[in-house]
């Protein structure tokens, strides 16, 4: 019989490294289609394609963030369900990172210089919420969507009219960000106390603004 290899920490240190190098540097690539699919692709005037670019690279650098976060908050999941479903998240995010660089891409733009930085921070942000215990960890997953959800919401607002592609990735996105904080509370999470989600939103209005233009 052939004995199960446990993994070490330092085996758990590679996997996590190799998986920040591949979100950070890497090509995501998706295991759904585009939502924009075969959305016909409009001509936009220079400033409009600025802001349109400026608020995909915070929705890229948010997903980015996304990715960080689940992979810390998994890291030391207590519950293997619990940590099933960060995952299950995380490869959804997968979808949106990949769909964000697309239409970046399109618009002849790049992503955020500061992703390593970003993605680094989010996820020493999402060990410290994932050592709480699994019920904070839930609760993090829910107050991170929510967020998110109200932001994408700003974001459909100031798009231009006529960036049909653009609009149908963030519809896509808000849906999918709303049904992991309805999983998220479903499975046990717990509200966070303030000032968590004050501190959170400050520290996701500073990334917006930053990741707009850099």
């Amino acid at each position: 019989m052939t004995a199960i290899r446990l993994q070490t920490p330092l085996d758990l240190f590679l996997g996590e490294s190799q998986r920040a190098l591949e979100t950070v540097f890497g090509a995501p690539a998706a295991a759904r289609p585009n939502p924009a699919g075969d959305t016909a692709e409009v001509e936009l005037d220079e400033a409009e394609r600025r802001h349109a670019a400026g608020l995909m690279r915070i929705n890229h650098v948010g997903e980015i963030c996304a990715q960080a976060l689940y992979s810390g908050q998994a890291a030391v999941a207590r519950d293997a369900a619990t940590r099933a479903h960060l995952l299950e998240a995380a490869q959804e995010e997968t979808d949106h990172l990949a769909w964000c660089a697309d239409r970046l891409h399109e618009l002849d733009s790049r992503p955020s210089l500061f992703n390593p930085l970003w993605y680094a921070g989010s996820y020493a942000i999402g060990v410290a919420a994932g050592l709480r215990g699994d019920g904070w960890n839930l609760g993090f997953v829910v107050e991170t969507e929510r967020q998110v959800e109200a932001h994408l919401d700003e974001h459909l607002q100031t798009l231009p009219e006529a960036d049909l592609r653009s609009r149908r990735i963030l519809r896509t996105m808000k849906a999918d960000e709303a049904r992991h904080a309805d999983n998220a509370e479903q499975a046990g999470a717990r509200i966070l106390p303030q000032p968590v989600p004050a501190i959170m939103a400050a520290a996701s209005k500073l990334m917006k603004a930053v990741a707009y233009r850099l």
